[in-house]
């Protein structure tokens, strides 16, 4: 691959990541609510979520989801309702955030948090739109397309991953500093209900026509 586009790709991966989304959202929630010790199930999480969607994407189907109505429609709610559901279980969990400072189990298990991240990030419809109109551009139609898209691939997983631990670390360090049993709470609240906001805010979405 044409070291100017991998770099001029990575570039503009990075930017894209670091505009917070319902991925960076969920995982800055998670952070902030549970600590470090959900900070890599998250960000491995993502990795796998960006990897099913860009792959997938790469593939074909998701010119689907962009040229029909249903299968956009489908994404869009499924995603939406994902992401309202983890809302409220933050919001009503919020008790075990109390406890997690003293040191006690959370409701919430590493494995979870995983499985959270990854269905929130491959379920994303605008994240499948990036990658069938964003991508393509990066390819050069003179060479192989399957080892060009694989490096591809691995460079916006590795990037998606890289990031959203960062963000995580930095969300725990925020709550190290917060370091009182009162505001924790509150703010898993401003997590959960931020996640709510994201899911009405996903519902709304409507698929690009030409």
């Amino acid at each position: 691959m044409d070291p100017s586009l991998w770099l001029a790709f990575a570039a503009a991966s990075t930017a894209l990541l670091l505009i917070p989304g319902p991925t960076v959202l969920l995982v800055l929630a998670y952070a902030l609510g549970e600590g470090r010790r959900v900070a890599v199930p998250t960000a491995i999480g993502v990795a796998a979520g960006d990897l099913l969607a860009m792959s997938l994407s790469l593939l074909g189907l998701g010119a689907l989801v962009l040229t029909s109505a249903t299968a956009f429609t489908v994404l869009k709610w499924v995603g939406a309702v994902y992401l309202v559901w983890l809302g409220v279980r933050m919001i009503l969990g919020v008790g075990t955030a109390r406890l997690n400072l003293r040191g006690a189990g959370s409701g919430l298990t590493p494995r979870a948090a995983f499985a959270n991240a990854a269905v929130v990030t491959a379920l994303n419809p605008k994240s499948i739109a990036f990658f069938i109109a964003f991508v393509p551009q990066f390819i050069d139609p003179t060479r192989a397309f399957a080892p060009q898209a694989a490096v591809l691939i691995a460079t916006f997983v590795g990037l998606a991953g890289v990031n959203a631990l960062a963000y995580a670390l930095a969300a725990d360090r925020l709550r190290g500093l917060i370091g009182r049993p009162a505001v924790i709470p509150w703010l898993t609240r401003a997590g959960g209900g931020t996640l709510i906001l994201m899911g009405v805010a996903t519902a709304s979405l409507r698929r690009a026509t030409a």
